[in-house]
């Protein structure tokens, strides 16, 4: 069949009676291509009934009428019964068919009719002709719908979960090989491309917020998967070619490393490079998060030696041709595929997102082979070079792009396709606590199916020993904030995943192997003994290596961590402990803490320097510091002091690095600063309150800093004297001054509260806020500090800041909702509560700045209803007798008002339309009521209607109804 409908009953339920759906579902060549549902559902996915009607259908066909399609039972029928056939049909439905009926008639009948021009006519029960598209039915607005929905939370109540199980409900469509997976994507990126917030953060310069950054990365590397489609046809292809460079080109486009300028290399560049070669980032073309995804469009899968690695496990070189160098194949005879590793990988992700896992994990042993063949020759390289190297102690030997935090995630995606094919598949093992946490996988191993080797070996120790090549490769910190955070991140990625491997003795075994080789890689190993001063640190990793080689052989743990202190690549504190090293770089917690001798603290300082001055990121300075810390400050006993100081410093050295550039976690470090200096103790926190202005914004100094410092954990932290606290509050105070000197827009107010307690720094505060009033504060700021200083028993101000606030501001006649409105009743109140002085004062001010009529006729009733000078000012006598609204100063607004209810009705009638008309004359009806607070108000409206009456005339119904109303 090609039509399948029915009725679905959905049984009642305590709160819910039983409710009856009528569903139809077309399909074509085993795809559901349409479906509608009476219950009018709308999501992305299908509603309960028409599954529930699909899933009959295939449980039980022999339940299900098969008809032929309409058309043919019609032709089987005479004149007459076709006839009968329509009034029926018509009869059953004459609500919803019969305005379509007659049209189709009156079509019919009319020779030139475009019905007529064309031969039969459709049948909704008939298949789609062979030639037709057939795919699966997709609500595509939808889609637009729900990412619109989702971007527009900004990643915030759960968002960025949702746009994640987008993204992977497009990579299990792309496994069905469902050709929907790429239409789905490309709704997707349409609306990301549509985001308004693109154009916002690219006008101020700033970087697309973490959360967001990492869905777009996501987003590039699906696109990357959809264009390596292994079957995808030519057309298909180019159309996607158009539309990622129509992307790719709009200027709003995210750039591939999230940092405007510095870019990695080209897809298709060569494994190695000296870093001499690294062009002037200038002249490198702009790449986007799509760029890699239209490199990819020119990959293609034809290439005889890859099809054959990619259809057999037992493709082999015949073992007389393995004498000599060969590119296909290794001295085993075993298949290589020497390509750009990232590609590699990229063709591997592609198999597997495109449901072929046996191909992916062929293709993934052959680039392992190759990464192999690699390793040894650079080894072989390096036996040669050794001495020279050494002697000299530096290297330009480096890789421009490594694998780890690559956009293509290479060593993540190789590691992933190895362990899923050694996953133990428990009952239930997918389901998800109601805490959310999936269990950790149980894994087995797995021999890999080849057709030369001795089979000891499993794709499991090959995911490991991928995993620590990759992370072990000696590479160039990228440029940019966000690509070094990527790096932190992808590292963190990877070392979590093999923290669920359980190390039996095949994994220590390849363990060691791998970390003997990264110990004599020389400049191609990041634990190589001599390295690229640019190099990424292998601080975490080696963190990792050590705690896991550490039970199996504690001799290569103790060397690799010494080697990781001595390239100063993680924090390394060597605790002497019977004349042996204890603990390095937190990479061990000795039960037996020993306090450190004058030789460590020697090393400590040497340490430091060597970190401050070989380490150029800040994130990873960042990181160094949080580390130092966490080790200095254990839980069950004393601190650190020199550690903490040591963490100290490196923070300090990341605020001073990051002060003038922007970074998202600004705000992160500088809290942890303040914990770290608290830590150290009151000495620490006056200094960096003494020389803030080299470490912190005016804004951060204030509402971070001071106010941390100030409050009331802190002072509890330290325990401090008297003395101490009035210090701290000394510093904190000639701080907020001098912030609010520099930046009184936004340090004004954090001013004013941190020098409450103090006269004259309160003065001298509140004087710095009335000098920039005039001219760098917006209504806004004057009115937040007004009411403070309201609020604080200073009244007299806060009437000044508020007539102060009034001068910036400008309301319109159509602007009755503006958030500035509660701020000017707040004023007016107020000056109606200090006497009618203060009122008259503040109403010219008014009535210059609003011209809005609905929030003018508000301040009068208002000012109408008590006797002004209700706050009673010491010093002050009031009449307590009610103004009136003919004398000064409530004249003048009366008159403002109602030539405001006039102007507006004016432009309110220029362009209105008759559903406003009801709404029109209940503002009329206000109108009336200011008019009529005048004394002569009820012959001014009588004049403004008869005027509204002959200018409008043309307006008749809206006449008719102001005549209704007012006569």
């Amino acid at each position: 069949g090609f039509h399948l409908s029915g009725t679905v009953t959905e049984p009642a339920t305590a709160t819910e009676p039983e409710m009856t759906y009528k569903v139809a579902i077309s399909f074509d060549r085993c795809k559901i291509t349409s479906v509608t549902c009476g219950c009018g559902n709308k999501d992305i996915f299908y509603c309960a009934h028409v599954v529930a009607l699909s899933l009959y259908r295939i449980r039980k066909p022999d339940q299900v009428k098969l008809r032929l399609p309409i058309s043919e039972t019609l032709f089987q029928m005479n004149r007459d019964q076709l006839q009968k056939f329509v009034q029926y049909l018509i009869t059953a439905h004459h609500t919803e068919v019969l305005p379509t009926a007659q049209k189709l008639a009156d079509e019919i009948l009319s020779s030139n009719s475009e019905i007529n021009q064309v031969h039969g006519a459709p049948d909704p029960t008939a298949g789609a002709s062979i030639d037709d598209e057939n795919c699966w039915h997709l609500d595509e607005e939808q889609v637009r719908e729900q990412v619109k929905l989702f971007l527009s939370q900004g990643g915030y109540y759960g968002s960025g979960k949702q746009l994640n199980s987008m993204f992977a409900k497009v990579r299990e469509m792309l496994r069905m090989r469902d050709s929907n997976g790429a239409r789905m994507l490309t709704l997707i990126t349409e609306q990301f491309m549509a985001d308004p917030r693109l154009s916002l953060w690219r006008q101020q310069g700033t970087g697309i917020t973490e959360k967001c950054r990492q869905l777009w990365d996501e987003l590039g590397a699906l696109w990357v998967c959809v264009v390596l489609n292994p079957h995808c046809k030519l057309e298909e292809k180019s159309c996607w070619l158009r539309q990622l460079r129509k992307w790719g080109e709009m200027d709003v486009c995210p750039l591939e490393d999230g940092n405007y300028g510095n870019e990695l290399p080209n897809i298709t560049n060569a494994l190695t490079q000296s870093s001499g070669h690294s062009q002037d980032s200038l002249a490198r073309p702009r790449r986007t998060v799509f760029t890699r995804a239209i490199e990819g469009c020119d990959l293609h899968w034809q290439d005889s030696h890859l099809q054959r690695i990619i259809s057999s496990d037992f493709y082999v070189s015949p073992s007389y041709q393995r004498e000599g160098e060969s590119l296909l194949f290794n001295s085993q005879g075993q298949p290589l595929w020497l390509e750009h590793v990232p590609t590699a990988c990229a063709r591997v992700d592609a198999l597997r997102s495109h449901g072929y896992p046996r191909e992916a994990l062929r293709l993934t042993v052959a680039i392992i082979n190759t990464l192999r063949l690699q390793q040894q020759r650079q080894l072989e390289i390096y036996k040669h070079q050794k001495k020279e190297l050494l002697q000299r102690g530096a290297t330009t030997i480096t890789n421009l792009e490594g694998w780890v935090g690559h956009p293509l995630n290479p060593i993540g995606c190789l590691f992933l396709t190895l362990t899923e094919a050694c996953r133990l598949e428990e009952e239930n093992c997918l389901e998800i606590s109601d805490a959310g946490d999936s269990k950790p996988p149980v894994y087995q191993h797995v021999p890999v199916v080849t057709g030369s080797q001795d089979g000891d070996e499993s794709y499991l120790s090959l995911a490991l020993e991928v995993a620590l090549m990759g992370m072990g490769q000696q590479r160039v910190m990228p440029e940019g904030l966000y690509a070094q955070d990527k790096v932190c991140r992808n590292e963190e990625q990877i070392i979590a995943r093999l923290q669920d491997l359980e190390l039996d003795a095949v994994l220590v075994q390849t363990l060691r192997k791998q970390c003997i080789l990264l110990l004599e890689g020389g400049p191609f190993s990041g634990l190589g003994e001599v390295i690229h001063r640019e190099s990424v640190p292998m601080h975490t990793f080696a963190k990792y290596l050590f705690s896991a080689l550490l039970p199996h052989d504690a001799d290569l743990a103790y060397k690799l961590a010494l080697r990781a202190m001595r390239l100063v690549h993680g924090l390394a504190v060597v605790q002497a402990r019977d004349g042996a090293p204890g603990q390095v770089g937190g990479m061990a917690e000795p039960s037996d803490r020993s306090c450190l001798l004058p030789g460590d603290m020697l090393r400590l300082r040497t340490v430091l320097e060597a970190i401050q001055k070989n380490i150029h990121s800040s994130s990873l300075i960042f990181k160094l510091a949080q580390d130092a810390f966490k080790i200095a400050t254990p839980a069950d006993s004393n601190s650190d002091t020199t550690l903490l100081n040591v963490a100290l410093e490196l923070g300090l050295q990341v605020m001073r690095m990051t002060l003038s550039t922007l970074n998202w976690r600004r705000r992160e470090m500088v809290r942890w600063l303040v914990t770290c200096a608290t830590e150290v103790g009151v000495r620490a926190l006056v200094s960096i309150l003494q020389s803030w202005y080299s470490l912190f914004t005016p804004t951060e100094a204030t509402s971070i800093v001071a106010a941390t410092v100030m409050s009331h954990n802190t002072i509890l932290r330290l325990s401090l004297d008297y003395p101490q606290r009035e210090e701290l509050a000394s510093c904190a105070r000639t701080l907020a001054l001098q912030c609010a000197m520099k930046d009184p827009q936004n340090c004004a107010l954090s001013a004013l509260t941190l020098c409450e307690k103090d006269h004259i720094a309160f003065e001298t505060a509140y004087q710095i806020v009335i000098d920039a009033a005039s001219t760098g504060m917006t209504y806004t700021q004057l009115f937040t500090i007004a009411r403070y200083m309201e609020h604080r028993g200073y009244p007299l101000r806060a009437f000044k800041l508020a007539s102060l606030a009034m001068t910036h501001l400008n309301l319109a006649y159509n602007q009755d909702t503006h958030p500035a409105i509660n701020d000017v009743l707040w004023a007016c109140a107020l000056s109606h509560s200090l006497g009618k002085n203060e009122l008259a004062a503040i109403i010219p001010l008014v009535v210059k700045s609003v011209h809005c009529a609905t929030v003018l006729s508000d301040i009068l009733r208002r000012c109408t209803m008590t006797a002004p000078g209700l706050a009673g000012i010491p010093g002050r006598r009031n009449s307590g007798k009610l103004m009136s609204t003919d004398k000064a100063p409530l004249r003048q607004l009366l008159d403002a008002t109602i030539s405001a209810y006039i102007n507006t009705t004016h432009s309110r009638l220029t362009h209105i339309s008759p559903r406003h008309y009801g709404e029109f004359i209940e503002f009329l009806s206000k109108a009336r009521e200011t008019f009529l607070l005048a004394q002569d108000g009820h012959i001014q409206f009588a004049q403004f209607i008869d005027n509204l009456k002959q200018i409008y005339k043309g307006k008749k119904k809206l006449m008719l109804l102001v005549r209704e109303r007012f006569g």
